[in-house]
């Protein structure tokens, strides 16, 4: 399920969407600078919304394949790995149970 945020006047909006709000974030100096060498000191902040969007579509996605590893068990490795070959014109690699390729 998508993440909605409830607004003070009570409309959903989806991740992305609606007014911006001032936050304080605290991050180490040196995820600071390479921020900043990427985006410049004006980038930051539309930097850090772009990832906070990527990391919620990731959080979504581990659920949804939670959900159906659930419903239907873990994929089979060897298949997974036949199909990235394919996908990728790579050879066939092994992975481990966790993903991991080994």
């Amino acid at each position: 399920m998508p993440y909605v945020c409830h607004g003070d006047d009570d409309t959903d909006l989806p991740p992305g969407d609606g007014p911006t709000n001032g936050i304080s974030v605290p991050l180490t100096a040196g995820a600071l600078r390479a921020i900043r060498e990427r985006v410049g000191k004006r980038g930051v902040s539309a930097y850090l919304e772009r990832a906070a969007q990527r990391q919620i579509e990731r959080d979504s996605l581990d659920e949804l394949i939670a959900d159906f590893d659930k419903t239907h068990g873990p994929a089979d490795a060897g298949a997974v790995a036949a199909k990235r070959a394919k996908l990728t014109g790579g050879t066939l690699r092994a992975t481990s149970d966790a993903g991991a390729v080994v």
